[in-house]
């Protein structure tokens, strides 16, 4: 039996299809307000047989910090992908992130520790990869440092200590770094906002780029791990390196919208982490453009995944194909 957390979200409803597809039994946490139809519906983009699949799921309604729940999700358990996360990069929702991200993560960890669990995926973020010089490729053996790193990669770090605390303690474990994760569905929030932003056609680009993935790789290169004899290794994942106009660009252009044609300067963006502020102070509705998003945004990082190409002889999927696919699916939902 596995064991999904954050099943709800994009990364989980994909998971969850691959592993019912491979007639594996599965249990996945979700939280009592989470939005089932979300899944069920990136199941339809793949499956006419949507519906059954879906009824396969033993689902648990659980807390990450609700112990006694998470130990009846346990219950006859032998592999554990713990993808869920609390993704928000305003600082004054650190408590939050912490609680979520950190603690329930330690929580995961020492229930899995407890249960005997064979293998524990940890699905974490670039984020906590250590800078590089300009132009430099950043690798899995980059210095990290708390300095100018947002809230959400600092609890993914911190999570990532308590998942390194269990292989210590003798628990398989594999740590997944994905890039910007580019898949279908789910476009008010994540990921997914990208599209929606891109829908509206937008003049300006922020200057700066990442690292890029398909979901389709993220999720066989997360299975694949499982079922390897490789352990208590960490592995970057990212299939491209693009800028953000690149990026925007190649959506817009799918989407039928207008590219973006120029950078936003380094005042523009000082000017909209100002409104930002303003806007938080009066509806409290959290921050969007901090101080260390406008560092993100102007920095241009790139990232190696030379490890994970040569440890699973893999290659990845074009990303046009993807964006073209969401592309699709967004306009059908989004007429």
């Amino acid at each position: 039996m596995v064991l999904v957390t954050g099943g709800t979200g994009m990364v989980g409803a994909h998971l969850l299809l691959h592993l019912l597809q491979k007639n594996i039994p599965i249990k996945a946490i979700r939280r009592p307000n989470s939005n089932l139809q979300s899944v069920k519906k990136v199941f339809t983009y793949y499956t006419e047989n949507a519906d059954n699949l879906f009824q396969q799921i033993k689902w648990i309604e659980a807390d990450l910090n609700d112990i006694p729940a998470l130990e009846t999700a346990f219950k006859d358990v032998a592999y554990v992908y713990h993808v869920a996360a609390l993704i928000s990069f305003d600082p004054g929702d650190y408590k939050r992130l912490y609680k979520t991200n950190t603690k329930g993560t330690a929580n995961i960890v020492n229930l899995c520790i407890e249960k005997g669990i064979k293998k524990l995926c940890y699905v974490s973020t670039i984020g906590t990869i250590g800078k590089s010089p300009e132009g430099a490729m950043a690798t899995e053996e980059n210095e990290w440092s708390e300095q100018e790193v947002n809230v959400y990669a600092l609890t993914k770090y911190q999570a990532e200590m308590e998942v390194w605390r269990g292989s210590q303690e003798g628990l398989p474990v594999v740590i997944l770094n994905p890039g910007v994760i580019i898949g279908p569905g789910f476009w008010d929030n994540g990921t997914g906002d990208l599209f929606t932003t891109a829908n509206k056609g937008y003049k300006y680009y922020p200057p700066g780029g990442t690292g890029f993935i398909s979901i389709h790789d993220v999720i066989h290169i997360m299975v694949t791990l499982m079922n390897s004899e490789i352990s208590d290794e960490r592995f970057i994942a990212v299939a491209k390196n693009l800028t953000f106009k690149e990026i925007l660009q190649q959506m817009t252009e799918a989407l039928g919208r207008r590219k973006p044609k120029k950078e936003l300067k380094p005042w523009q963006l000082e000017i909209g982490r100002w409104f930002d502020w303003l806007k938080n102070l009066f509806t409290g509705q959290g921050r969007r453009i901090t101080r260390n998003a406008i560092q993100s945004l102007k920095h241009r990082e790139l990232y190696s995944s030379e490890k994970i190409k040569i440890q699973l002889n893999l290659n990845f999927e074009p990303l046009d194909d993807t964006i073209k696919f969401c592309c699709a699916k967004f306009k059908e939902e989004n007429p």
